[in-house]
């Protein structure tokens, strides 16, 4: 049994898949049915969902012969974007007697339809914009705060009045000491 199938699916499309089949035995083989499921590719044993069932009547290929059956499946729509495993089998009869092969158990990748607009797209524009708008009102500032030229009034350091004559020593001769002289001449 043979494969041809392109490895990438879009999530809630129809992928058409084509089964082909070589009977080289001496008895016809009748397909009954083809299957498939999607697996976890870390853990085979996690089902993620179980795809459609196709049935055929009466498709028997004869002895050495050939034939090739579409398989159309869709994974689900909510399905995350990522890899995954396809395992598709296809049940048949020979002589009676029923089998099943496993005709492709590999990866797949995912993909989320809708191209461009995506919910992660529109987040990731979303943020962007919104970091540049910070860093646009925040070089503004910037730019605002160099070249504002205030004038600032010199800072005077105003002393404390103390009454103890020790502490005023340094004041001694200056116009400080001759007005509080003159002051306290007044009081009397």
């Amino acid at each position: 049994m043979s494969l041809s199938f392109l490895a990438v699916v879009t999530a809630g499309e129809e992928t058409d898949l084509l089964v082909g089949v070589k009977n080289d035995g001496d008895s016809s083989v009748t397909v009954i049915a083809i299957k498939a499921s999607v697996h976890l590719p870390f853990d085979h044993k996690m089902l993620v969902q179980n795809l459609t069932t196709m049935t055929f009547n009466n498709a028997s290929i004869p002895a050495s012969a050939q034939a090739t059956f579409p398989y159309i499946f869709a994974v689900s729509k909510y399905l995350q974007p990522g890899t995954f495993d396809l395992v598709g089998t296809i049940i048949y009869e020979i002589d009676q007697h029923p089998y099943q092969n496993t005709f492709y158990n590999g990866t797949i990748e995912v993909v989320e339809a809708g191209g461009f607009v995506s919910v992660e797209s529109v987040f990731l524009v979303t943020l962007g914009i919104a970091l540049l708008v910070l860093l646009v009102l925040w070089v503004h500032g910037q730019i605002q705060h160099l070249s504002k030229k205030t004038k600032r009034a010199p800072k005077v350091e105003v002393g404390t009045r103390t009454t103890d004559a020790s502490m005023d020593e340094w004041l001694q001769g200056t116009a400080y000491t001759q007005s509080l002289s003159s002051k306290s001449k007044k009081k009397k």
